[in-house]
């Protein structure tokens, strides 16, 4: 692991999750409210509790198992669990797990997405296969 993912991991680690939901609010005004959130980089788990403007109950999704993938010289993202507490989310996150997204190549991002794909790496390699 290099230097540069060390730092980032631990500034992920150590940014208040209050403050990611602050931004988030004031992003997302007048679309949604974020009440909580979780991210852990190492676990590769997220977890995500936003309420829609005009509806009551909260949408809850969590998703594990995530990696960016090398294949060929191009990145993929590929998420191996998700689920909601909404059926119609969970029919919708059905159709994209397990399934290996090509990430666009676009010149902005190129020179970070080598950085992006260490940070988030498999875990284990067979599930590069995907």
């Amino acid at each position: 692991m290099s230097y540069k993912t060390s730092l980032i991991k631990m500034a992920i680690k150590l940014t208040p999750n209050v403050m990611i939901v602050w931004v988030a609010n004031i992003i997302l005004k007048g679309i949604a409210e974020l009440s909580d959130f979780s991210f852990d980089l190492d676990a590769r788990t997220a977890y995500v509790q936003a309420t829609l403007v005009g509806e009551a109950e909260a949408i809850e999704v969590w998703l594990e198992d995530f990696a960016v993938v090398s294949d060929e010289g191009a990145y993929k993202f590929i998420i191996h669990r998700a689920q909601s507490n909404r059926p119609w989310l969970n029919n919708l996150l059905s159709r994209i797990v397990g399934k290996a997204w090509q990430i666009p190549d676009i010149p902005q991002f190129a020179p970070h997405i080598g950085l992006v794909a260490e940070l988030l790496k498999t875990a284990s390699p067979e599930q590069d296969d995907n």
